[in-house]
């Protein structure tokens, strides 16, 4: 016999992609989870369910985290963003465009994640050569492209910017 006890639940406001989002999760819910079940964003992808992976990488306030080790709770009053975003910027349009161009993604099951660390090393280390990008997303795990053309996509983006492409645009 269930109780309310069995399955607490707690309301969250959050900013999902900018939209504000209000919702009653369960207290165990991951945010992986909430994101793809209650707010139909799948977009970020469950693998290990370790933090291990990083297919369910997301930004949470601006920080890449793991979706899977994070609970819908701890995103109360935070602003979250998947790679579905409806706005993306500048660097994250760019970076989808290369991974096409450089046929940096096959099966795309690591994409959202690669695209989440990516943006990532993009904002925080501009001057990173193809060495430190390649360092910079080696938590998130490809099984099918060998990451050669995932870093050749990187760079090509990190070349842009270099080249002044964003230089109007304000890093999250």
């Amino acid at each position: 016999m269930n109780t309310p006890l069995d399955n607490p639940t707690r309301r969250i406001h959050v900013r999902i992609n900018g939209t504000a989002v209000v919702r009653d999760v369960e207290c165990r819910k991951h945010l992986v989870d909430f994101l793809r079940e209650d707010c139909g964003l799948t977009g970020s992808h469950l693998g290990c369910e370790h933090g291990v992976c990083g297919a369910c990488s997301v930004r949470l306030d601006g920080q890449v985290v793991r979706g899977c080790l994070v609970l819908a709770a701890q995103a109360d009053g935070r602003a979250v963003e998947t790679v579905e975003t409806p706005t993306p910027s500048a660097r994250l349009r760019a970076l989808q465009d290369a991974f096409v161009e450089h046929n940096a993604l096959q099966c795309g099951y690591c994409t959202p994640g690669m695209l989440m660390a990516a943006l990532d090393l993009i904002e925080h280390r501009p001057d990173a050569d193809r060495e430190q990008a390649r360092d910079w997303i080696s938590g998130n795990y490809c099984r099918c492209t060998g990451y050669h053309a995932i870093v050749d996509a990187v760079c090509a983006v990190l070349d842009q910017q270099r080249a002044g492409r964003f230089a109007d645009e304000a890093i999250a």
